[in-house]
């Protein structure tokens, strides 16, 4: 990881303990086991969703974009305010807004499907 990586720790202390994994060219930020930040070139983005997109473009945050394919691909991932770096409180309810996103927009898991109860025939 990094040294920034490394200071989303500290910084996302007031939230919760939180956890840093490498996934393709960036870096996923984990509470609970979910997703709820990005960190790609050093820049850490946080999961929006139609519930909190407007807090996110008040503050003239932009989502995380890249190109693939040769299309540009927009997530669902703002910029963080920079000052979830600088105030505590402000990076715990920045916290919770991009958890509760990530809340809301998980999937639960694929199982199986059940096995049909075999039919008896009665005489």
């Amino acid at each position: 990881m990094s040294e920034f990586t490394d200071y989303l720790h500290e910084v996302f202390e007031p939230f919760g303990p939180i956890h840093c994994r490498r996934m393709f060219g960036g870096v996923g930020v984990y509470h609970e086991g979910l997703m709820f930040g990005l960190v790609a070139d050093e820049v850490l983005y946080l999961k929006a969703d139609a519930d909190s997109r407007a807090a996110f473009a008040a503050e003239g945050l932009e989502p995380f974009r890249y190109v693939s394919g040769g299309k540009d691909v927009t997530m669902s991932y703002f910029r963080a305010p920079e000052s979830v770096f600088e105030d505590p409180e402000q990076a715990r309810d920045w916290a919770r807004r991009a958890f509760a996103a990530a809340l809301r927009g998980r999937k639960q898991p694929i199982g199986r499907k059940p096995r049909p109860v075999p039919t008896v025939a009665l005489p």
